[in-house]
């Protein structure tokens, strides 16, 4: 119940739904109840049973409504007739029902209400908070698994533990009220009926608990699936290629068919619960028709006919809100399992937070430094203690083998990882005590992989500032070589370019990944450099617009051209972990040693 209760605090405030909507329930239930009681002055008076010679006293209490009821309708018997006081209870069962139906509809929009409201929070909260977590965690998790419990699990707790709400706070009350008509009506009879209620209970409570490891495995096989749904869409191109159809097909059905069984198997239980419960039900009123009937036969004054028969329509309705719960309960357990998927993200912490003493940076003045950083993936050792200093203004270009640790380093200054050993110092203050959000406003990024988003150019050029002008865009396009190509679309700047710019070409995403930085104008700049998988054609405008993009920036760019490398101020050789040789083009040209071999070679890669 911990983890229901959980979700329910995302209900907040809560009084204001339920305050409103346990006043409409329980004027619902009133005139419910009453619409059924009143079947006993109504039989009465229509089988004229009056005439045997009851005469029914003003009741003594207020809370004595059939006792009221019966001798009013006597009252006006004997003053209008019976067909008098037969119009009196069908206006007032008219009336009572007409209420009991408005009153249902206020509780049940309340209720809606209140769901939307909950189900906005957990969505708002989850996303927010997986939007929050470091890069490792996306490295970590699988995105299928994610997305499941974002969708698909947020899904489940609206049409189980949401939807137990209406369920848990209405039919409680209604279940007592009948009993206290029943009780009204017939003692006996009712305290020996409700004998039955335990043996349903048990049943109820056994298979509720043979559900809940269903529960579980059923969540945790549909993210798998859609993990799977996931990669092969995403890689339905090398999928194809490497003529894999028929082994991606076959490993996504047998998690289809996993999943489908354990729904088949939970489907097989709460499809139990509901038979059984009907057919205790169906004991419980034959004994009752023994049981009453008995008491009708025998003459006793406690049951005469007509309330027999308001108690057996009352008692058949009992059956529904207890069937409502059991139902509700069997079903709590696929809410519930979904529910704690949803709450682990939600506890989740990302690795790397602001620092309680965090400041903000407005500007950049003079040096990036990193002092002595180690940085490994297990027992894998990806920097060693390395020291580097990136000047205010200068083009420092990283360059080395595969696995060298380029990349690494680069994720380092904006704090995407932190390193095990050493600092990394943003204008002599560890960025620890940097606020990262003020950090990262002082960075721009263009990746190897042109990272877009499936909306308008226009949209993609002024990604995260929601005031950029179209003047400003367009002269960001202008910077980035890209102005001609996007006016060649067939609707410019708000052309829609498809999912991750799929309708573009390699060249022109670059081209829009550079304008984008161009329009943040930020003092530095790290640039995975994104020539290596081009045509020449498209490399020399690519180029031509980084040469724009770097002019009187800090930038710090993984190199994998001689064009980029040969105008830095400063290289970096990283070779296993560590910086093995530093200087300009010519300087380490003439040393003859691993940056000149990989220069000849004409090989260089991330």
């Amino acid at each position: 119940m911990k983890t229901y209760f959980r979700l329910l605090s995302f209900a907040s405030p809560i009084g204001k739904f339920a305050i409103p909507y346990i006043f409409t329930t329980l004027l619902h239930v009133v005139f419910n109840t009453l619409n059924l009681a009143l079947l006993v002055p109504l039989l009465t008076f229509l089988f004229d049973t009056t005439k045997k010679g009851r005469i029914y006293e003003a009741p003594d209490t207020l809370w004595d409504i059939m006792g009221a009821f019966n001798y009013y309708s006597q009252e006006i018997n004997r003053t209008y007739g019976t067909y008098g006081a037969l119009q009196f209870i069908c206006i007032i069962i008219v009336i009572s029902v007409l209420l009991s139906n408005l009153f249902k509809y206020f509780s049940q929009r309340i209720m809606e209400n209140l769901r939307i409201h909950t189900l906005l929070n957990i969505r708002k909260t989850v996303f927010e908070n997986v939007m929050g977590m470091h890069l490792g965690f996306f490295n970590n998790e699988r995105k299928g698994d994610i997305l499941s419990k974002i969708t698909n699990d947020v899904q489940v707790v609206q049409f189980t533990v949401t939807g137990t709400l209406q369920v848990i706070f209405r039919e409680p009350f209604q279940l007592i009220a009948y009993l206290i008509a029943l009780f009204g009506i017939s003692y006996k009879l009712t305290f020996v009926s409700i004998l039955f209620i335990p043996v349903s209970a048990i049943f109820i409570a056994r298979l509720v608990k043979s559900l809940k490891n269903q529960a579980f495995g059923s969540q945790a096989s549909f993210g798998t699936m859609v993990s799977n749904l996931e990669e092969a869409l995403s890689g339905i191109k090398i999928i194809k290629a490497f003529n894999a159809t028929s082994f991606i097909t076959e490993k996504f059905n047998k998690e289809n068919e996993n999943f489908s069984e354990i729904g088949r198997q939970m489907a097989k239980r709460q499809q139990l619960a509901s038979p059984i419960s009907e057919f205790l039900g169906v004991v419980m009123v034959a004994f009752i028709l023994l049981y009453g009937g008995s008491l009708v036969l025998s003459g006793s004054s406690e049951l005469t006919a007509p309330a027999f028969i308001a108690y057996i329509g009352i008692f058949s309705q009992l059956t529904r809100p207890a069937k409502a719960l059991s139902d509700s309960f069997t079903g709590i357990n696929l809410g519930l399992a979904a529910g704690e998927r949803i709450l682990e993200l939600v506890d989740m912490k990302p690795a790397i937070q602001n620092s309680k003493k965090a400041n903000a940076v407005s500007g950049f003045d003079y040096a990036i430094e990193l002092e002595n950083v180690s940085f490994s993936y297990g027992e894998k050792i990806i920097l060693n203690e390395v020291s580097l200093t990136i000047p205010r203004g200068k083009t420092v270009a990283l360059v080395g083998p595969s696995g060298g640790g380029k990349s690494t380093l680069m994720d380092l200054i904006p704090r995407f990882i932190e390193p095990q050993k050493g600092r990394v110092l943003f204008d002599g203050k560890d960025i620890k005590e940097i606020e990262m959000d003020s950090l990262r406003a002082q960075m721009g990024f263009v990746n190897q992989e042109s990272i877009l988003f499936n909306d308008t150019i226009f949209n993609n050029i002024a990604f995260g500032k929601t005031t950029a002008t179209q003047e400003q865009v367009e002269a960001a396009a202008k910077i980035a070589n890209a102005h001609e190509f996007i006016l060649k679309t067939d609707d410019g700047y708000n052309t829609n370019i498809g999912d991750r710019g799929v309708k573009l070409s390699g060249g022109q995403k670059q081209r829009l990944s550079i304008a984008r930085a161009v329009l943040k104008n930020p003092p530095i700049m790290l640039l995975d450099e994104a020539t290596s998988a081009l045509d020449t054609e498209s490399e020399k405008l690519v180029q031509d617009a980084l040469n724009k993009l770097m002019t009187n920036r800090t930038t710090l760019v993984i190199a994998h051209r001689l064009s980029t490398i040969q105008n830095a101020d400063i290289i970096i050789v990283l070779d296993a972990g560590k910086i093995v040789e530093k200087g300009n083009h010519n300087e380490l040209m003439s040393h003859n040693g691993l940056y000149k071999r990989l220069i000849e070679m004409q090989t260089f890669s991330e």
